[in-house]
């Protein structure tokens, strides 16, 4: 895919500057949905099934996400690209922003809150656990939870709030 200019802003915008294409990621990243009908129902946003469609085909052609080989009658898995993976530091300014200037719900703030206390260290250990996920890189050493584990330990303790 050619981006229309060769200013970095378009060409970063043209792939990701769309809401949903910014949603799938968010919910491949962060909800560990990789097949579509997991993207499909799991959106709280609603997403349309030929919306999502499209959106993973262009996130494919853009080289963010990887569609696996299925034979007759199984599912195709979708898995970040190192490009998916770095877009984890977008979405969360992006998710930073969204905390200090738009209101939302508590419990699907509680996520980026934790994401914030941690700050980049937390956002590397996440990019670090997504390449052993999705590109088979081998684990780092940790001592207790991942940083996936924590961020759905926060979102379940802000739901029995």
């Amino acid at each position: 895919m050619e981006p229309r200019s060769g200013c970095p802003i378009n060409a970063a915008v043209e792939v990701l500057g769309d809401r949903w294409s910014l949603i799938v990621l968010r919910d491949v990243i962060f909800g560990d949905r990789r097949y579509f009908r997991a993207l499909l129902t799991g959106s709280i946003e609603g997403i349309a099934s030929n919306i999502l469609a499209d959106r993973l085909k262009r996130l494919i052609d853009a080289g963010i996400l990887t569609r696996g080989t299925a034979a007759r009658g199984q599912r195709a898995r979708f898995s970040l690209t190192e490009a998916g993976i770095q877009t984890v530091p977008i979405i969360y300014a992006l998710g930073n922003w969204g905390l200090d200037w738009r209101a939302g719900d508590d419990q699907l703030r509680a996520r980026q809150h934790l994401m914030r206390d941690g700050g980049p260290a937390f956002v590397e250990e996440l990019m670090d656990e997504l390449r052993v996920r999705h590109l088979d890189a081998a684990p780092r050493e940790t001592a207790g939870p991942g940083p996936l584990e924590r961020l759905s330990i926060a979102y379940a303790e802000a739901s029995d709030s």
